[in-house]
């Protein structure tokens, strides 16, 4: 039998002392970040197993779930946080809000660590191989909500269906008699976005062979969707109906603001749909039509499978799908 890996070892791998090791390790101590990736770095390297006894918070010993985000008070964390929340509370857990910094000293995975998280919703970010270290090294399971890249490196996750949600955006305005068509997309092309635009293009291949189909790029924001949209709506031809799918709701709102600047209407004009469908698409004018992803519930999904695994069950291997919905309104 190998001989034990020493937290020595560990120390003198990383050029840090003793102490400074079990403090890295344990989560304790107010250390550079940096020193304490070098001392995860070194601790996975050597294959050490830090003994429970040496102190710190052991997984799942607090009552809480951690939901990890890139920002909150917007209508999408909005949603995420309440679906989180309800789950948490049906399962008798807390639930603790927990907000990914882009800074170099954010060291959110450690004070997880510190709570003793029974485990950790990661939404709507990209974490780095040595955050996601710090947790997992921990004990501590992880599910990914609507993860940005495809390969979600073997954590469990839940996603919607981004695709076929996009597919019956092109369907639908087809039927409603657009002429011509366009996509707004959002750049960088997360996998959700690459996913919507692959199910329009595949609606349209299907609905209306060989239409015209302009691809517009912008920020994921409103402001950038309504520059990329002003030009296609100030050429826009007599008698000609425009059908947009922007990729999210936001960038939809955008599209309305182009009409509106270029004099163009909606839906005599342009017919527009979205997605998400987060609770101020039924409030524009007219209310937008928009593909319906289930935010609350997939939160939800992904709280119970934290809590699930930490009563003994095994994480799900496969992604958790929850389906989307068209939603019709007046914008079409």
């Amino acid at each position: 039998m190998p001989a034990r890996v020493t937290l020595a070892a560990v120390a003198v791998h990383a050029g840090v002392s003793v102490g400074t090791a079990s403090r890295a390790l344990s989560g304790r101590g107010d250390l550079a970040p940096a020193t304490r990736r070098r001392v995860l770095a070194a601790a996975r390297a050597l294959g050490y197993a830090r003994d429970p006894a040496a102190g710190g918070r052991p997984s799942g010993s607090s009552r809480l779930v951690d939901l990890v985000l890139g920002w909150f008070h917007n209508a999408y964390s909005d949603e995420v946080t309440a679906g989180a929340r309800s789950a948490a509370a049906a399962a008798g857990y807390d639930l603790v809000l927990t907000e990914e910094r882009d800074t170099p000293d954010d060291d959110w995975p450690m004070r997880i660590r510190r709570r003793g998280s029974a485990g950790v919703v990661l939404g709507l970010i990209s974490p780095t191989a040595s955050q996601l270290a710090a947790i997992t090294d921990a004990e501590i399971p992880v599910v990914l909500m609507d993860p940005q890249a495809e390969t979600s490196r073997g954590l469990a996750s839940v996603r919607t269906t981004d695709r076929e949600g996009a597919f019956a955006a092109a369907t639908h305005l087809v039927e409603r008699g657009a002429t011509r068509f366009a996509i707004v997309l959002g750049s960088p092309p997360y996998r959700y976005g690459r996913a919507r635009n692959s199910g329009f293009r595949e609606g349209l291949r299907v609905a209306a062979p060989g239409a015209d189909l302009v691809a517009l790029q912008a920020d994921w924001s409103g402001a950038a969707a309504r520059e990329a949209a002003l030009p296609l709506l100030r050429g826009l031809g007599s008698g000609e109906r425009l059908g947009v799918f922007a990729c999210t709701d936001e960038m939809a709102a955008g599209v309305y603001a182009a009409a509106a600047a270029t004099g163009r209407r909606i839906p005599d004009e342009v017919l527009v749909v979205g997605f998400d469908d987060l609770r101020g698409a039924r409030w524009l004018t007219p209310p937008l039509t928009t593909v319906r992803q289930p935010i609350r519930e997939m939160a939800a999904a992904a709280v119970t499978a934290l809590a699930d695994a930490a009563a003994g069950a095994a994480l799900p291997p496969a992604p958790i799908v929850l389906p989307t919905r068209l939603v019709e309104r007046g914008s079409t």
